[in-house]
């Protein structure tokens, strides 16, 4: 059975309120902001039973606002990069907002994450809506998006879908920073990644795919438990200050496959991840410095590990890359990831 508590609203600066909601099922607990659809905490126990908060966060809608790393936030219309804020489709070319590099980053300078959703409660979780208009931020057809938030036992369920009157690249994830240490730890050095996938993406000096390429052997082999340590030894991965790679899955468009396991050894928590998307992005936090969190601390570089499942980066303007971006009038993006959080 899940519990729910409202607590006191935060104003919004650019007018309104702010809900904020945490739903408890006794294993872990979620906080819920209207604000960019944002999971502001996550509390998950450790070896000892102990339930901490494992993802960073702001303390004001207006630190929320200032920051560019999209803590916790759903990111879209279009999750990671359009290379130079272009896209065409039958004849109709489409220029986006340019806010990373030459790129549309994550939707653009006002995204899925500065929105302000509506919130409604489900039997076992919570039901964000929102309404995009049509040329938001570039991107054509009014677009109708339903994210749902469940817990089930020890299982945290990530379900979007969208629709749009016009044909639209879609791609939406969850851009949590997970610490599995709790809020507490500076650092995911000390954290272990294990990835299935056999594939990931290169890319240009500006994150834009440039072939596919096997994992095995190289800088991104990751097929058993690897400290996050190696993000600044590897050379492929130091290049970026780290990992913000896209790895591809087997069998995108199928049921949930597993993508990977994040761990502690410190905490014994781990979080192993499953999703229908035929890509997951990596990024190591590795632009951080600098952002204001909980309790006014201001974060570092490395702090944490975002696993941001979606569509693959620049999948718009390459057709030949796995998934079909393009959501036409009568479909239905249908996006799910299960994150299971164990213990030692």
């Amino acid at each position: 059975m899940v519990r729910f508590s409202v607590l006191e609203p935060w104003q919004d600066p650019r007018g309104g309120e702010i809900e904020r909601v945490i739903i408890d099922n006794g294993i872990i607990a979620l906080e819920v902001l209207s604000l960019g659809g944002i999971i502001r905490s996550l509390w998950t126990p450790d070896r000892s039973g102990e339930r901490k908060n494992i993802v960073l966060g702001c303390d004001s809608v207006e630190d929320y606002l200032v920051q560019q790393a999209h803590l916790g936030a759903i990111a879209g219309r279009y999750s990671n990069r359009i290379a130079n804020g272009k896209t065409q489709y039958n004849g109709n070319e489409y220029h986006l907002s340019v806010n990373q590099a030459s790129n549309c980053l994550h939707g653009g300078i006002e995204g899925f994450n500065r929105k302000l959703w509506q919130l409604g409660a489900l039997s076992d979780g919570m039901r964000l809506t929102l309404k995009s208009p049509d040329g938001d931020m570039g991107f054509p057809g009014n677009c109708t998006v339903q994210i749902d938030y469940r817990l089930v036992a020890n299982n945290l369920y990530v379900e979007m879908l969208a629709s749009t009157d016009k044909a639209c690249p879609i791609s939406l994830t969850q851009h949590s920073y997970f610490n599995l240490d709790g809020n507490r730890s500076d650092t995911n050095q000390q954290h272990t990644l294990q990835v299935d996938a056999k594939t990931y993406l290169t890319m240009n000096d500006v994150g834009i795919p440039t072939s596919m390429q096997a994992t095995a052997g190289s800088d991104l082999d990751m097929a058993v438990p690897t400290p996050m340590s190696v993000q600044t030894e590897r050379a492929a991965l130091a290049a970026t200050k780290g990992f913000d790679h896209c790895y591809v899955l087997d069998n995108p468009g199928a049921d949930l496959q597993r993508f990977g396991c994040l761990a502690s050894p410190n905490s014994g928590r781990s979080m192993t991840v499953y999703t229908n998307q035929p890509g997951v992005q990596v990024y190591g936090a590795n632009f951080l410095q600098g952002t204001i969190g909980k309790k006014q601390r201001i974060l570092n570089d490395h702090q944490a590990v975002c696993i941001e499942p979606q569509m693959l980066p620049d999948s718009p303007n390459q057709p030949d890359l796995p998934g079909d971006v393009w959501i036409t009038p009568g479909q239905v993006y249908h996006h799910i990831t299960r994150y299971q959080f164990d213990a030692e």
